[in-house]
Formats: C-alpha cells, structure tokens, sequence
C-alpha cells in the first residue's frame, strides 16, 4: 500500500493524538506562561484554529523548536515539562535499541525473551541498506537521504521508540516501529506514521509506503486510516483506492484483484492462450506470467550446476529451495548428476528439469546462486 504524501488528510482522531502527546510534553504549566510570555495575535490564533498543519505540529514539542523565554520570577528560560527529541541514524545496533525492542516484542506481541537474540536484531531490523549521501556535506545538502535508517524517539534523553524505515527515491517505506509499552496510550503508531509523512513532505519524497495490507487483521486496520490510500494490485501492478470499492470487495473476500473484477466475465486469465488449451498443462513459460524470468533468461543460469539434495527414489517428487547458509553442500551434488538430466526439456512442467526451472524462473538468478534445491518424494 502506498500514500500520496502531499496528499494527506489527517482525520480527527490522528489530529488529535500528535496534540495530545505535544500538551504532554510541553505540560500545562509551561503552556501557560508561554502563552502570556510568547502572546499570539488574534490572526494567529483564529488561523491555527481552523487549519491543522502536519509539519508544525510533529515538531511543536521537538525540544529545538521550543521557545524557551526568559521566566521574569526565575529569571530563567522557560522549560517544557520534557526534553523530547528525534534523531534520524544508522541502523545499527545498540543496546538501548535492542533492550527496548525485546520489551516492546515480550510485553505487545507477548513473544518469550529468549526468541530475540543481538543478531536476530540486526537480521530484522538492520538491513544494511546502503545510506547515500553520508555524510551530508554542503555540496550535497540539497540531495535526498537514500538507504536504510532508524529514527529515535528521546524523551528526557531515554529512547522510548525507534522507527525502521527505507529511504528510496521515490518515497519513504515504512518497516517497523517499536516503543516502549509503558507509553502505549500515546499511540504511537499513529504518531510515527504522521511523522513519517511530514518528512516525506518535507524532503521531496513523492510516497509514503506503510508495507503489506491485510484486510482481515484488526492490527493492520490502522493502516487504512491514513488517507487517500491505495492497494498495488497483485496481478495488474496498477494502484486503486482502498476507500470505497476495494474496500467492500475486502469485506467479503480474502483475495481481490480489482483489475480481475473489471475485466469481462469471460475473460481468459491469460488472453495469448487459445481458449481449447487447458492452462494447468502448461509450462509458466508459455504464459508470459509478468515479474518472472523469461525461458532464455533461465537457460543462462547455468541450471547443471545448481546444487542438489536429495532424499526418497525421485518416483513422485516435489520441490523445496533452502539457503546455502544453512547447510553444507558437497559440489558433486548438483542438477546434471540426475540421470537423465540432459535430456529433459527444460520447457516441460511434467519434467524435474521442468519444474527447476519454473522454479529458477521464479526466485530470479540472485536466489539460485545462494541456493540448493532439495528433491523429496
């Protein structure tokens, strides 16, 4: 699902959950002197009244941007009721992230402790995305952060939430967020996700992409909150709205293709295919399925020296791909050691040759390199 950044309509209830933590962190006893310190005319006051701005309002209680007068009793700077601060850094571990995450990970999805380990961290959340431009220099200010970061949320210099995000050209993804349970009233996944908006807003980023949609679970239904969103069709790649149709569909169905529904009832799935031809007898290459390799694009895989593991007599066989870091692999065992293996034709989905490269075809040439299949009947 993706969001048009300057296109957001914030509804009431995220309007008033960032004003709600900003009274929080300014406290009423600051707000009050302020008010009469720092007076706003009666022009300011009516415009914020009626109009709600997303960029001011994430940063009103940012501890930089408080005004800070000088208290005439104290003869002091006027302090907020706490420090809060927002840092955008590496992904990298640290062990005040990590402790916070198997807090956030035991006490909100009740995981036991032991599942998370330091490396199990950095694996999830540390995707090691190259970050570009780093550092940032004057001669590259004006340039959009790309790569992998964590944005750390400070309050009174203790870390009470880290956002996970992927910064790509075209937008702001969204991967996790974690916080401290004790300040769950805040809401802080409405929070982070209003300001993870307003930094798309701010630095040219034209989307803001909050992940996977699942209609069906409750914990994801926030998602489709923060309008105008829209679905990536599975089978079309176009982009349709969320509100209205889409969203009805979903209410009935696990699994709906907008492009599917507006197609003609007697519409072929695959319309290059003759309408006598039945399609579970054909090879995934002679549907032009999009996002798959091409039959030439797998025979220059090299498939003879895809490595094998084996169990059973191969009689009825299937097939299952696993990660060459979890097992040891002798080189002798690859795919041209199955007799016969010469002679398959590789465009046959009834051949084990057949079937590997349907299966190639799928998990593209990064993924057959740093893999072996296993055969089992």
């Amino acid at each position: 699902m993706r969001l048009e950044a300057n296109a957001y309509q914030p509804r009431r209830d995220q309007r008033k959950a960032i004003n709600r933590w900003n009274k929080f962190i300014l406290g009423p006893e600051y707000i009050r002197k302020a008010a009469r310190l720092c007076p706003q005319t009666r022009e300011e006051k009516r415009h914020r009244k009626c109009n709600f701005d997303l960029q001011s309002a994430v940063h009103a209680s940012e501890y930089s941007n408080v005004k800070r007068p000088i208290d005439p009793v104290t003869k002091r700077p006027l302090e907020p009721a706490h420090k809060f601060e927002v840092n955008l850094e590496a992904d990298s571990v640290s062990q005040a992230k990590f402790d916070l995450f198997v807090k956030y990970q035991t006490t909100v999805h009740k995981e036991d402790v032991s599942r998370w380990k330091t490396k199990d961290f950095e694996g999830f959340l540390c995707s090691g995305i190259k970050r570009s431009p780093h550092p940032i220099t004057k001669s590259n200010a004006s340039e959009k952060k790309l790569g992998s970061w964590h944005q750390c949320y400070r309050l009174d210099g203790k870390l009470v939430a880290v956002a996970v995000l992927d910064l790509v050209p075209s937008g702001v993804s969204s991967v996790y967020i974690f916080y401290d349970p004790d300040y769950e009233h805040w809401e802080f996944g409405k929070l982070s996700a209003m300001r993870e908006i307003a930094f798309a807003q701010e630095n040219n980023y034209a989307y803001y992409y909050m992940g996977y949609y699942i209609h069906s679970c409750v914990k994801m239904r926030y998602k489709g909150n923060f309008r105008p969103q829209y679905i990536l069709d599975p089978e079309s790649y176009a982009w349709d709205p969320l509100d209205g149709e889409l969203s009805k569909k979903l209410d009935a169905q696990p699994y709906v293709s907008m492009s599917r529904e507006r197609a003609p009832r007697d519409a072929k799935p695959f319309p290059d295919i003759a309408p006598d031809v039945d399609e579970t007898e054909l090879s995934l290459f002679d549907i032009n399925m999009p996002g798959v390799l091409t039959l030439d694009e797998v025979k220059a895989l090299d498939l003879n020296h895809w490595y094998l593991l084996y169990h059973g007599s191969f009689v009825q066989m299937e097939v299952s791909i696993l990660s060459l870091s979890l097992y040891s692999v002798s080189s002798s065992d690859v795919m041209q050691d199955l007799v016969g293996w010469d002679r398959m034709p590789m465009d046959s989905p009834q051949s084990v040759k057949g079937i590997v490269a349907e299966l190639a075809a799928v998990l593209g040439p990064k993924l057959v390199k740093d893999s072996a299949v296993v055969l089992f009947d």
